[in-house]
């Protein structure tokens, strides 16, 4: 089973903050990104978690604001991962926070 979520994130520093978000997550998990594009794999047991398989967020940076996606194995491992994903932006968003999140089925 997939569950997934997306949420666009009103922003003129998308680029900074996906990158920001990306490099700090890059020391402990699997990370790809650019300016533009970001993909990071959350392992099915990360922090002691059981879950059916991995999740999958990306990141897409334009000039109007960031795309979130996140694809998950469980309702439960996609509606943490909203939380994380709002609760670190936030932090490198200090100065704008909190930022909007309407996160809606992908």
């Amino acid at each position: 089973m997939t569950v997934s979520a997306f949420a666009f994130v009103k922003t003129e520093n998308a680029s900074k903050y996906l990158q920001q978000l990306c490099k700090h997550w890059s020391h402990n998990l699997d990370v790809t990104f650019d300016k533009s594009r970001g993909t990071v794999v959350f392992p099915r047991d990360a922090r002691g978690a059981s879950w059916p398989g991995d999740a999958v967020t990306t990141f897409t940076a334009n000039d109007e604001g960031l795309e979130c996606r996140i694809y998950a194995t469980a309702a439960e491992q996609l509606e943490g991962l909203k939380g994380a994903v709002a609760r670190h932006l936030d932090r490198f968003a200090f100065r704008e926070a909190p930022l909007t999140f309407d996160w809606r089925p992908a």
